[in-house]
């Protein structure tokens, strides 16, 4: 069973930036294909981020593309999600997610992770 654990969120103000780490209690990380959702409350979850393998390819959501980067050191299993000027709509539980393999194109899609950690809280007040 793998375990993921988020850090990184807080209460911050419009135009702020943070960083979200996620490590995975796993040796093999290099084989897992990673992903970042949100969910902001009385919202569906919604992919926000994703990266192969080997971090060579990483997929974004639109209304995050520009300012959010997703990257991911193997060694440390661990998958990153810097955010740069945050804006209140960011506001959301970010849930860092996991799939032992490539997921080639439905990778905006939860059901197909498998693994999943308990969420960290990003507050952007205005």
């Amino acid at each position: 069973q793998v375990q993921l654990v988020e850090s990184g969120g807080g209460t911050v103000q419009a135009g702020d930036s943070l960083r979200l780490s996620c490590v995975a209690s796993v040796n093999t990380f290099s084989m897992y294909f990673m992903g970042w959702f949100r969910q902001a409350p009385g919202k569906e979850r919604e992919f926000v981020a994703a990266i192969t393998l080997s971090g060579g390819t990483t997929y974004y959501a639109d209304s995050v593309k520009g300012r959010f980067t997703i990257s991911r050191t193997n060694a440390k299993s661990t998958v990153y999600l810097q955010i740069h000027s945050l804006k209140p709509d960011d506001t959301a539980v970010y849930y860092c997610a996991g799939r032992r393999g490539n997921i080639y194109t439905r990778y905006t899609i939860p059901t197909n992770y498998d693994y999943w950690g308990q969420g960290t809280q990003v507050t952007v007040s205005s």
